[in-house]
């Protein structure tokens, strides 16, 4: 299997399927319309404004969540917030991502996927732009929760934009669009905490300045979103006038394999990781004594780390018949970054977000395994919106229960070192536990379709 199969959730291009049974599926969703027979000749613009909007959607699928989670204290402290809230402002990205990524198949259907997006870029700017201004944690949770669901809208559709478009660039593209997203979720965590300075010291001004890049990633979509439109209606005109007929594989009931089971449990696990991270490192650096600007490029230290090892981890995982050595040795950095941080938190503040960023590389591993763990295309979707949705509703108390943890700490336990982290960083070593033992079972060499009693 190649790495391009790999990256991608669908493998329809892969090797498994015959060239009409595959085509047959795919044809089962109309965000395929494009690439079926009936689609029209694509404007000679369209590729490279597509390639424009992908990069500056995916460059924007992070900001909203590295920029909050650098000015945090500032933030927490001017809405007023205790540390129960601001637990719950860290959870509501699962939520959002769980809620909402549902929905971007049905509207993709009904819209399109690339309309979707437009909108998607059209409610982050929107709520990037209406945060900074609200008076109240309230409505600082209802803007975010809007920008977070164009998020989520546009992280499930991207995947299908780079497949219907650029199908014989899907590595080429994903590789971009990877990048991208890496590059726009370090820069946010890095340059938030300058920016504020040098724009007069205001939590406020340091997470406005990244609704100006949401409202540029609109730009190059809307004339994409009309263009796609129009071939859309063409394309199914011309299928009604032929009267083609499309029948969707109704794939495996994946709640009945334990191994989709696994699957979900792992990603949820590894999101909770990921969203504690990216809320709470920063404020764990800065209470034992590490400036906010040096936790702000600590922390997008280790958002880097998915750069490489994004390439890296598909291409290893795909040579291998069993992945859950992979979710071990990740599980081992996790476990040696938590304690890193309970004893030596500044002293070691370095090592322990390199080792951080290595751990939270488990997501393009359980995205790889979603890809391996079934044997059809339609298999493969049904897979992977099972596990992300219910992995991501696993998520969702994490950051939660280390806030509430944070505030007793601190509120209880004043003597303790590190700024009251000794229990929530406790929780945070003990996540890794059940979360390498659920890696290592959803790793093994087995399909959902064979646990499902289904035949090819």
């Amino acid at each position: 299997m190649s790495d391009e199969e790999v990256q991608t959730l669908d493998r329809s291009a892969g090797s498994r399927q015959p060239p009409r049974q595959a085509a047959r599926e795919e044809a089962g969703d109309r965000t395929a319309a494009a690439a079926t027979p009936h689609a029209t000749a694509q404007p000679t613009w369209l590729g490279p404004v597509l390639i424009v909007g992908i990069v500056l959607a995916a460059l924007n699928l992070r900001p909203a969540i590295t920029s909050l989670g650098a000015l945090f204290e500032e933030t927490r402290t001017g809405l007023g917030m205790s540390g129960t809230v601001a637990g719950l402002i860290t959870s509501v990205p699962a939520l959002c991502f769980a809620v909402f990524g549902v929905t971007a198949p049905r509207l993709s259907r009904r819209f399109g996927p690339a309309a979707v997006v437009c909108a998607g870029m059209a409610a982050v700017a929107t709520g990037l732009l209406i945060r900074p201004f609200t008076s109240g944690a309230a409505g600082f949770l209802a803007a975010s929760a809007l920008s977070l669901a164009g998020i989520a809208l546009t992280n499930v559709l991207l995947p299908v934009i780079v497949k219907r478009y650029f199908p014989d660039r899907v590595g080429t593209m994903t590789g971009l669009y990877s990048m991208a997203l890496a590059a726009g979720t370090s820069l946010a965590a890095a340059a938030t905490v300058p920016l504020t300075g040098a724009l007069g010291g205001s939590w406020r001004a340091g997470l406005l300045i990244w609704a100006v890049l949401a409202l540029v990633a609109v730009l190059p979509w809307l004339p994409v979103a009309r263009a796609s439109r129009r071939a859309e209606r063409a394309g199914a005109a011309a299928a009604a006038g032929a009267g083609t007929a499309v029948r969707a594989d109704a794939g495996p009931r994946v709640v009945r394999s334990r191994t989709a089971w696994a699957l979900a449990c792992y990603f949820g696990l590894q999101a909770t990781g990921a969203y504690i991270t990216m809320g709470w490192l920063p404020q764990i650096f800065r209470d034992a004594g590490v400036s906010a600007s040096t936790a702000g490029v600590l922390l997008a230290v280790t958002m880097v780390m998915g750069v490489p090892l994004a390439f890296v981890i598909p291409g290893l995982a795909a040579r291998m018949k069993n992945q859950g050595a992979i979710a071990a040795v990740l599980g081992a950095f996790g476990l040696t970054g938590y304690l890193g941080l309970y004893f030596a938190p500044a002293a070691g503040a370095w090592a322990w977000a390199l080792l951080l960023g290595i751990s939270n590389c488990a997501f393009p591993l359980v995205i790889t395994m979603i890809g391996l763990r079934a044997k059809s295309p339609a298999g493969v979707v049904k897979l992977s919106a099972f596990a992300q949705s219910t992995g991501y509703l696993i998520s969702i108390p994490g950051p939660l229960v280390i806030g509430t943890l944070y505030q007793h700490s601190r509120g209880h336990l004043p003597a303790v070192a590190g700024g009251g982290w000794d229990l929530p960083l406790a929780l945070m070593a003990g996540l890794l536990v059940p979360q390498v033992v659920l890696g290592i079972l959803a790793g093994r060499d087995r399909t959902i379709e064979d646990e499902c009693g289904m035949r090819d």
